[in-house]
């Protein structure tokens, strides 16, 4: 029950530092481009990176852990999992697996975004 606790505050925070970025898209770009996407993945790749060379040098208990990578890191971006990911596919030798996921995940992820855009749109039309 704690670690569920330690996960959920942890995502709240990562929330709600996620939610302050969501204006910088129209402070720097009049909303043309989406800058606080870009900047939070970028921001929580490098949090995620700086934070895990930490945790792989010093023991630090898994509620900790936790709370900063599934909750903090998890709430704020899930691109930061995806980076680390990558990242220990690359420094273990298995760049083919490495480049597989980065491939496979941009693809399918945006023809997911279509899909289930389309797929809404011929459901909503049934159901009128």
């Amino acid at each position: 029950m704690l670690r569920l606790f330690v996960i959920a505050v942890g995502g709240a925070i990562g929330t709600l530092l996620r939610y302050l970025m969501g204006g910088l898209d129209y402070r720097f770009s009049s909303g043309v481009f989406p800058v606080s996407t870009l900047v939070v993945n970028v921001t929580g790749s490098l949090a995620i990176g700086f934070l895990w060379s930490i945790v792989d040098r010093f023991n630090f208990s898994p509620n900790v852990r936790m709370f900063v990578f599934i909750g903090i890191l998890g709430g704020y971006t899930t691109f930061s999992t995806f980076s680390l990911e990558t990242f220990n596919l690359m420094r273990d030798g298995e760049y083919r697996i490495a480049l597989m996921n980065v491939i496979l995940s941009v693809i399918l992820s945006i023809g997911a975004v279509f899909l289930g855009y389309f797929a809404s749109k011929v459901l909503l039309n049934i159901y009128k």
